[in-house]
């Protein structure tokens, strides 16, 4: 679940929110703040990545999703106005950015958007998002969609209201729909995965609009913990109402002949008490079973170990994704609870170094990461 802890409402504070409100300067005169600044160790949470004629847009959870852009993968512009600013449908009148559907379905939620997605189908770029409140399983994933990232320069940007693309309820849906993920399958068939604690990582074929095929139905392809051992797992010190499973943030990356399912165990957003870590497990087909290096099933508590905190730059590590770059490399990326930034959420990059027996293993840390 990504939760309305201080680290979210800082990070959003600092990155979005002040572009909102003028500061005073030391003569009492309001002051407008530049609509951008750089720096080589982003503070995001829940990063995701898409590239578009030569730049990089890093797009993660924030006050109308954060924007940040790179033409190196080294230095980051952020952007101070949202990515979603304001999309398509919403209503200014009342300080919404985004649809009045997104209120109607989640009651409290407003403009703080958690974990985005976005792939680029059928010559446009489609964006999921998470609306939800802390702690509860009545949530909604929208859909946006743009012809273009490029916000600068083209005439074209705008992103435009999709709808719902799945929503949960407490008290009717065993599952959260949160943290979604596209994967376009060797067929070109779109999939949707989301999940955060409750009953896991759900999954569901979509069809050519991106919406949930007609007559699809989730199913649960991870677990952190087998339903059947949830009495003996330790408590959950987030929330009473998500139970004991702490497994969320999924995503499926293709390589080779198999597709591997990155989430995340245990526990975000509490800095550096958080022991937020990544796990992996890969299936031939995309709808799983996803089977771990020892053969364990991800649907049964499975999982193989990719990166969690170092102890040393990193408290913990989690809410990952993964992908092709234009030089060959593959790379890997999540956030960390970094200790030299009292606990907030910073950019981690590593390249994929596959091992011979295909699991993917993450290429040491370079310097200027901390």
């Amino acid at each position: 679940m990504k939760r309305r802890a201080l680290l979210i409402l800082a990070v959003a504070t600092n990155l979005t929110l002040l572009a909102q409100t003028p500061q005073p300067s030391p003569q009492g005169r309001r002051q407008r703040l530049p609509e951008s600044f750089t720096t080589e160790t982003p503070m995001v949470h829940d990063p995701v990545m898409a590239y578009e004629d030569g730049t990089y847009y890093l797009f993660a959870t924030g006050m109308g999703v954060q924007l940040s852009t790179s033409t190196d993968l080294r230095t980051w512009t952020v952007q101070r106005r949202p990515a979603l600013q304001p999309i398509e449908g919403a209503d200014l009148a009342a300080r919404q950015w985004l649809p009045s559907w997104t209120t109607d379905s989640v009651p409290g939620f407003r403009n703080h958007v958690w974990a985005p997605d976005v792939i680029r189908y059928r010559d446009r770029w489609w964006m999921a998002y998470s609306c939800s409140t802390f702690g509860r399983n009545t949530s909604a994933i929208g859909l946006a969609s743009s012809p273009t990232l490029n916000f600068r320069d083209s005439v074209n940007y705008r992103w435009r209201d999709e709808g719902c693309l799945v929503a949960s309820r407490q008290g009717r849906d065993n599952w959260n729909a949160i943290d979604p993920a596209f994967i376009i399958d060797d067929s070109g068939m779109p999939w949707l995965t989301w999940g955060s604690f409750w009953d896991g990582i759900q999954m569901a074929p979509l069809d050519t609009t991106m919406h949930i095929a007609a007559d699809a139905q989730p199913h649960t392809i991870a677990r952190r913990i087998a339903l059947r051992d949830t009495l003996h797992a330790e408590p959950n010190p987030t929330s009473k109402f998500a139970g004991r499973n702490a497994i969320e943030a999924p995503f499926i990356f293709r390589h080779g002949d198999h597709y591997y399912l990155f989430v995340s165990h245990d526990y975000c957003c509490r800095g550096v008490q958080s022991n937020y870590k990544v796990v992996v497990g890969r299936s031939t087909k995309v709808q799983g079973p996803y089977l771990d290096r020892d053969g364990r099933d991800m649907a049964h508590g499975g999982g193989s170990l990719v990166i969690e905190g170092d102890k040393k730059n990193f408290e913990a590590a989690g809410h990952s994704a993964a992908y092709h770059l234009p030089d060959g490399r593959d790379l890997f990326i999540c956030h960390g609870y970094s200790y030299k930034h009292s606990g907030q959420g910073i950019l981690i990059q590593r390249e994929i170094l596959w091992s011979e027996d295909g699991w993917p293993e993450l290429k040491a840390a370079n310097s200027s990461e901390s």
